[in-house]
C-alpha cells in the first residue's frame, strides 16, 4: 500500500510503498476512500522537517538539554549516532481519515465489514485503528464531508471547555479550518460570533455563516469587540490561531468581560500578563485535542470506554456529535473544500504547503471493490538458499533501530525479514540496513525454512508467547529482555517449548561487555559482594513499561539486566530475594528500589535501581569486593581494579556488550554449540525478578 510520510532527515514529503497493516485485537482495518490534509498541523511538521539542524534545535530546547546530558554520560559519538538515528525515522502524516471497514479485530463490537467510518487514521490506503477512535458515518453525509470529523472535534472540544450559553458573544481568533468549523458550531449553539483573521479571503467565507468578520490590519480588535458588545466585552474567546506572538493572548484578555473565559486550541505565545487576568478574574484553559480519552492508552489502545454518566463527551462521542451536526444540516463543510487531488498527486498539496491559501484539501484514494492488501513487500531480491545465520526480526521500535541493528551490522548475520505492526518503521529500517523483505505478518518469518534465527523486540507482554512459537518451529530465538512478565507466562513458555530444538538467548548484553569479561577473568570463584547501581532516570508514569500487564514495570523489565550480570560475576544462581522501595508505592510497581540477592555459593548482591538521580551522573556503576580486592565498572566506559596483580584500568568507548553478544550469537547459530547463556540461568534470573516484586508485596525474603 501507499502512505504519505515526512522525512525529518531530508525534509522531503514522500508517497512511500509499505506493507499494509493487519487487523489487531480491539481494532478495525479500514480501506481509505478520502482523507483531509490538516494544513495547520501538517504545514508545521513539513516545515520542521525541511529546517536545518540548528533550526530544529532552536525549536526544541528541551531536547537539546537531553542531548547535552547524554553527551556527559555516554560520550559525543554515541550521542550523535542516536540523534541522527532518531531523525531518520519518518513521520506518517494525516489524522482525518474516511473509508470502509474490511476487517474487524477480536473484541470489537458494533462494526461490520462494509461499514463507512471516520477515524484519526493517517494518509494511507489502509489503516488499522483502535475502536474508540472510529465512528460510523450517517448515510446522508458524504465521504468528503466526513473527513472533517476529527478536526471538527478538536474545535468542538474547545467549545465544550468554553461552555458558551445562548446569546453570549464569543470571539474566534484565527479563521483557518478549525476556526471556521468552531465558529459554525458556536452559531448553531445560539452564540454571537466575531471571527478575527488577517486573511480577507477567510473572513469572506466566514461571513456566509453569519459570523461578524474583523481584520486586525484595519483597526484595533479590542476596541472593535468593546464597541460591538456595548463595552461589556466578549463572554468567551476561542483561540485557534498559530503564532509565536504573545500579543494574541494579551488581546484576548483585554477584549474579555469580567470573569470571561479564554480557551486555547491553537499555538500562541503564552507570556501572560498577571494584571490583565487578575483585574477581570479571567479563566484560561488549554484544550487537549479531540477530548477526554486522548493520549490515554487505556481508552485509546485497550478500548475501555469512560462511563457516559461521568464523562459525557469522550473523543469518540465528540466524533459522533460532530457528524450528527453535519447530518442535521446545522453546519456545512462543503464550502470549505478548496481543492481535491488523487493520492498520487499529493505533491500538488505538499509541494507548496508553506505558501498555500487553501482552507481544506482533500485526498482521494483508488476505488476498488475487490482488493486484498499485501502484508509484505520485497525490497531486495536476495538469495538465502543454503545459508546459515539468516535472521528475521519481529519488532521495529527504538531498541531495534537505535541499538540492535547497528550492533548487528558486522556480525555476519544475513538480513531477510523485519516485521512491524504498521509497516512504516519496519520498511524504513529494512531499506537502511539492506533487508530483503518488510512485512506486517510475523508468521511469514516463523514459517520460512530459510530463517534459522528470529529476534523478538516487541513490547514485553508478547515476548514469551512469540519465543515459544519460534522454538516450536525449530528455530533459534533471541528475546530482548524480559523473557516473561509473570510466573504464569513463564510456566506457559516452559510447557510449550519443553521439546524445542533451537537455542534461547535473552538480551542480557552486559555480561558480554569487555569490561564485564575482563573483571570476570580476574575475580576467581570465591564468594563476593557486589553492588550494582542503575541511575535509570525518571520516565512518565504513562509510558507503557510501567503498565504491569504490558511492560511488567521497570524492575522486571530493566533491573533483570543486573540480576543476570551479578549472576555472571559470581558464577552462581540466586536462591532468595528481598526488595525494599522508596516512599509510598503501589504494591508491585516501583522504579526506586534496592534489591538484595543471596546466591547459592554464598555471594551477595545489591541492586540499587533508582529513577530520582541526576541525568548528568553516570547511568550504571558496578562495585565488586572479593579477597581484599575491588573492581569498579563506571558506565561501561572505565573499569578500575584495586588490589589486582597486573590490572589497574580498562578504558573504552561506551560498550555495554551488544556487538559482542550478537557476534557470538551469530557464530553459534552458524557453527553450532551450546546457548550463550545456560537455559537454567535465564530461568533463574527471570524467577528472581518476579521474586523481587513479590517480596515488595509481602514484605519478606522470597525463596527462588
Amino acid at each position: 500500500m501507499r502512505q504519505i510520510i515526512q522525512s525529518f532527515k531530508t525534509g522531503e514529503t514522500l508517497l512511500e510503498e509499505i506493507p499494509a497493516p493487519q487487523v489487531k485485537k480491539g481494532s478495525i482495518l479500514i480501506q481509505t476512500s478520502r482523507s483531509l490534509v490538516s494544513l495547520g498541523t501538517e504545514k508545521m511538521l513539513v516545515e520542521f522537517g525541511k529546517s536545518n539542524l540548528i533550526s530544529k534545535a532552536r525549536q526544541q530546547p528541551d531536547k537539546v538539554k537531553q542531548v547535552l546530558d547524554k553527551i556527559k554520560t555516554e560520550g559525543l559519538l554515541p550521542t550523535l549516532e542516536a540523534v541522527f538515528n532518531k531523525l531518520e525515522q519518518p513521520l506518517p502524516l494525516g489524522y482525518c481519515n474516511v473509508g470502509k471497514v474490511i476487517a474487524v479485530g477480536e473484541g470489537v463490537h458494533g462494526f461490520s465489514i462494509g461499514d463507512r467510518v471516520a477515524s484519526n487514521g493517517n494518509h494511507a490506503e489502509f489503516v488499522c485503528i483502535p475502536q474508540n477512535l472510529v465512528c460510523h458515518i450517517p448515510d446522508n453525509v458524504s465521504d468528503s464531508e466526513a473527513t472533517f470529523t476529527v478536526i471538527g472535534s478538536i474545535g468542538l472540544q474547545g467549545i465544550r471547555l468554553l461552555n458558551p450559553s445562548l446569546g453570549e458573544t464569543v470571539v474566534v481568533v484565527g479563521m483557518g479550518l478549525i476556526g471556521q468549523l468552531s465558529a459554525q458550531l458556536l452559531i448553531a449553539a445560539g452564540c454571537n460570533v466575531i471571527g478575527v483573521d488577517i486573511d480577507e479571503g477567510k473572513l469572506e467565507i466566514a461571513k456566509q455563516w453569519g459570523i461578524v468578520p474583523f481584520n486586525p490590519a484595519n483597526g484595533d480588535v479590542v476596541s472593535f469587540v468593546e464597541s460591538y458588545t456595548n463595552t461589556v466585552g466578549s463572554d468567551g474567546v476561542l483561540i485557534t490561531a498559530s503564532s509565536k506572538s504573545n500579543e494574541i493572548i494579551s488581546q484576548a484578555a483585554r477584549m474579555s468581560r469580567k470573569k470571561g473565559r479564554i480557551v486555547l486550541i491553537g499555538v500562541v505565545g503564552l507570556n501572560l500578563s498577571r494584571a490583565e487576568f487578575y483585574e477581570k478574574e479571567l479563566s484560561f484553559q488549554v484544550s487537549c485535542s479531540y477530548g477526554p480519552g486522548r493520549y490515554d492508552d487505556v481508552y485509546e489502545q485497550r478500548g475501555i470506554d469512560y462511563p457516559l454518566p461521568f464523562v459525557r463527551w469522550t473523543e469518540k462521542r465528540n466524533f459522533e456529535a460532530f457528524l450528527q451536526t453535519i447530518s442535521a444540516g446545522k453546519i456545512s463543510v462543503k464550502e470549505l473544500i478548496t481543492e481535491s487531488y488523487e493520492l498520487h498527486e499529493f505533491n500538488s498539496i505538499y509541494g507548496n504547503i508553506g505558501a498555500s491559501k487553501s482552507i481544506a484539501s482533500i485526498l482521494k484514494y483508488p476505488e476498488t471493490e475487490e482488493f486484498s492488501p499485501s502484508n509484505s513487500i520485497v525490497l531486495n531480491n536476495l538469495s538465502f538458499a543454503g545459508s546459515k545465520g539468516v535472521i528475521g526480526i519481529i519488532g521495529a521500535g527504538n531498541f531495534t533501530k537505535m541499538t540492535m541493528l547497528p550492533a548487528l551490522s558486522n556480525s555476519g548475520a544475513k538480513f531477510k525479514y523485519i516485521a512491524s505492526a504498521g509497516g512504516l518503521s519496519g520498511t524504513t529500517l529494512a531499506k537502511k540496513h539492506g533487508f530483503s523483505v518488510s512485512t506486517t505478518n510475523y508468521l511469514e518469518i516463523i514459517h520460512d525454512p530459510e530463517v534459522d534465527l528470529v529476534f523478538i523486540t516487541t513490547r514485553h507482554d508478547k515476548h514469551s508467547a512469540l519465543a515459544a512459537e519460534v522454538l516450536i518451529a525449530g528455530k533459534h530465538v533471541f528475546v530482548e529482555k524480559p523473557l516473561a512478565l509473570n510466573r504464569e507466562q513463564l510456566n506457559e513458555f516452559l510447557t510449550a517449548s519443553k521439546d524445542y530444538k533451537g537455542t534461547l538467548t535473552v538480551g542480557f548484553n552486559r555480561r558480554f561487555s569487555p569490561h564485564s569479561i575482563k573483571v570476570r577473568s580476574i575475580l576467581g570463584d570465591e564468594p563476593m559482594n557486589i553492588i550494582a547501581t542503575m541511575n535509570a532516570g525518571s520516565i512518565p508514569s504513562t509510558v507503557w513499561i510501567h503498565d504491569m500487564s504490558i511492560g511488567g514495570g521497570r524492575i522486571i523489565g530493566e533491573a533483570c539486566h543486573f540480576i543476570d550480570l551479578i549472576s555472571f560475576f559470581t558464577g552462581s544462581r540466586v536462591k532468595s530475594v528481598c526488595m525494599n522501595a522508596l516512599g509510598r508505592h503501589p504494591e508491585e510497581n516501583t522504579d526506586n528500589a534496592s534489591i538484595l540477592l543471596k546466591y547459592e555459593n554464598g555471594s551477595t548482591g545489591v541492586i540499587n535501581y533508582f529513577s530520582n538521580g541526576s541525568k548528568s551522573y553516570s547511568k550504571e556503576r558496578i562495585e565488586i569486593y572479593s579477597q581484599e580486592r575491588t573492581a569498579i565498572i563506571d558506565n561501561f566506559r572505565i573499569t578500575e581494579g584495586y588490589g589486582f596483580k597486573g590490572f589497574s584500568k580498562l578504558r573504552t568507548k561506551l560498550d555495554k556488550g551488544h556487538k559482542n553478544q550478537f557476534r557470538e550469537l551469530i557464530h553459534r547459530v552458524k557453527t553450532g554449540g551450546p546457548p550463550l547463556i545456560a537455559f537454567e540461568d535465564i530461568v533463574n534470573t527471570t524467577k528472581a525478578s518476579f521474586a523481587a516484586v513479590e517480596s515488595l508485596k509481602q514484605g519478606k525474603w522470597i525463596e527462588i
